[in-house]
């Protein structure tokens, strides 16, 4: 007897539709997996066997064959446990439910029949709704990521016998559902705050600039000037996650089993710092199954780049096209998979190895040749990319012990939400730009439009610092998101100068 069922499973951080076919016959007992499983999917014969026996169900003696189609792609996941148990039951006539074909059925089975969490659930509710099923059958765990898909019943159960009565008519399980936002009122909220930062004021600035504008940001200055402080809080004032780019984070989240399922979704801008010694497959994605990395796992968000010299330049090469095109493509001999990664990327370093270059409290160690090598391990491509340089000096007495309370996030974020609305409606018929930070060069002449005073001021700048051609259109984007903040339709002298004292790395003087 042939039983057939849905399942799925991920492909990436997108899922697709698998069909569990199961066939009993008569034959010396054997429990067969095929359809490309790998390791984990083969284990399933030993789980499914004493999930079933210690379930109070007697295992067919028979010659079990199961078919997980499509069959040319490889299934790496132990969420086909229940869908293959439910198919054996099926096919033995133990289990007769006419709705088997209405559900969508995904779980890992422990040995005494309980089901655990899977990973992936939110895009597997999503494509069995757009597969047109009734529900979908998955563990308790992951009921609220799931649910927050509309238009599918979400059943959650906790063991096999549940699952089994359920589809027999025997036991009603109310689908779970939830307030979408409820929910992210209670997990859209912050832990860090500006307002724990005492001093810093121009740096808290050229925050709220890049923040405004999308741009990307690194923090120069000495140990304990509270580069990485500041940079924690940077994703606070970042404007509030929309309901899509809340889904599109969770997917990716949730695909690497890193998702809180208390909340069941991202609803916090993500903020990633990876160690140093990171490879480049953990900052891109990859392996062996392929998996998103760093950068993805920080889209829509803040990925944090400490100690920025101490990282592999060939690590940092491959940011390169990360930073550009705003996803990553990881192509294997098996195929390739595509991860979006559209992040603000802020970085910390210090001025030189012993990290008090030019600081008035310490005397720096380092000698000329030591300094230039040390900030000769940042290539010039990847600086291309940071729009804003800015030294972070060393906080002084007076202001660490001030008893003023400094500006919270909620204030700051209010600017610079006002900020993104003005570049959404100004760049409403671009396709590809989001904010200031992604004006293109033809698109700087067409927005960054200055007056004869701002023109023969950034002249002035360029010949004294000499400032590069890339240099000059960091200067005009920046210019632009301050000039947004201002509410100004013209970029200004002052705008101009501000921007400017944004641009460290490129005076000649630092080096």
């Amino acid at each position: 007897m042939i039983s057939k069922l849905y399942s799925s499973t991920l492909e990436g951080i997108n899922a697709y539709i698998v069909e569990v076919e199961t066939d009993l016959t008569r034959s010396l007992p054997a429990l067969n997996i095929v359809g490309l499983p790998e390791r984990v999917v083969k284990e399933a014969k030993d789980r499914v066997e004493s999930a079933i026996k210690n379930t109070g169900i007697k295992f067919p003696t028979k010659r079990i064959t199961v078919n997980l189609a499509p069959a040319e792609k490889k299934k790496e996941t132990s969420g086909f446990d229940l869908p293959i148990a439910v198919g054996i039951l099926a096919a033995s006539g133990d289990l007769i439910a006419s709705a088997l074909n209405k559900y969508v059925v995904v779980g890992e089975i422990s040995l005494s029949g309980n089901v655990r969490k899977i990973n992936g659930a939110l895009s597997i509710a999503s494509i069995t709704k757009d597969r047109g099923f009734k529900g979908l059958i998955l563990p308790k765990q992951n009921a609220s990521e799931a649910a927050i898909i509309n238009g599918i019943d979400i059943i959650p159960i906790d063991s096999l016998m549940e699952v089994l009565d359920f589809l027999r008519g025997d036991k009603k399980i109310e689908p779970h559902k939830i307030d979408v936002n409820e929910l992210f009122e209670i997990a859209g909220k912050y832990s860090e705050d500006f307002s724990d930062v005492k001093g810093q004021q121009l740096t808290k600035r050229a925050i709220e600039v890049a923040a405004a504008g999308g741009h990307n940001l690194i923090m120069i200055g000495p140990p304990g000037s509270g580069k990485t402080m500041l940079a924690k809080r940077i994703s606070t004032v970042l404007p509030k996650m929309t309901v899509d780019e809340a889904l599109e984070t969770t997917k990716i989240h949730s695909s690497i089993g890193s998702l809180d399922f208390t909340n069941g979704i991202v609803a916090t801008r993500p903020f990633r710092s990876p160690h140093h010694t990171i490879s480049n497959i953990g900052l891109i994605g990859g392996g062996q199954r392929i998996r998103p990395g760093e950068v993805s796992l920080a889209h829509n968000g803040v990925l944090f780049l400490d100690e920025l010299p101490e990282f592999n330049r060939n690590v940092l090469e491959v940011l390169r096209q990360p930073l550009e095109n705003g996803n990553v493509t990881i192509s294997r001999a098996t195929g390739s998979l595509t991860f979006p990664c559209r992040f603000m990327l802020v970085a910390a370093m210090n001025p030189c190895p012993c990290g008090y270059f030019g600081d008035p409290y310490h005397t720096c160690t380092c000698t000329p040749n030591v300094i230039q090598k040390y900030m000769s391990k940042i290539s010039g491509p990847l600086l291309d990319r940071i729009d804003i340089h800015i030294e972070v000096p060393s906080v002084k007495y007076r202001e660490l012990t001030s008893k003023n309370i400094s500006e919270s996030s909620d204030s700051i974020r209010e600017r610079v939400q006002c900020a993104r609305e003005i570049q959404n409606s100004r760049y409403v018929n671009e396709k590809s730009i989001y904010s200031n930070a992604h004006l293109t060069v033809r698109s700087v002449k067409k927005y960054c439009v200055l007056d004869t005073e701002s023109e023969s001021l950034l002249q002035t700048a360029i010949h004294k610092f000499g400032f590069s051609a890339r240099a000059y259109n960091r200067i005009l984007k920046v210019s632009r998101t301050i000039a947004d903040l201002e509410k100004s339709d013209i970029i200004k002298s002052k705008h101009i100068s501000e921007a400017i004292q944004y641009r460290s790395l490129d005076r000649h003087y630092w080096l």
